[in-house]
């Protein structure tokens, strides 16, 4: 992939594959990809790629509501019993 000349000037100073960990953190926050493929895309570990968003974005994970609905009722079952 050929980046414009200006991208250049903006990512450098950003470090060494900037370019990856933006698009792979753009297509983590537009739920396209998985927190753990947005890292491997970006060639860092989980660990690296939260700090890097919480770095650039002010925030690390992204939790919409249906996810948070889904893991207290699966946290709920398992609690109970149920399945």
């Amino acid at each position: 992939m050929q980046l414009k000349k200006q991208f250049d000037e903006i990512l450098e100073p950003l470090g060494h594959d900037a370019a990856n960990f933006f698009l792979a953190a753009s297509l983590y926050h537009a739920h396209k990809i998985s927190f753990s493929s947005a890292a491997s895309l970006a060639n860092l570990s989980f660990d690296a790629f939260l700090f890097r968003l919480e770095e650039h974005f002010g925030k690390g994970f992204i939790l919409n509501d249906d996810t948070v609905l889904e893991d207290m009722k699966t946290a709920d079952d398992l609690m109970t019993g149920s399945s």
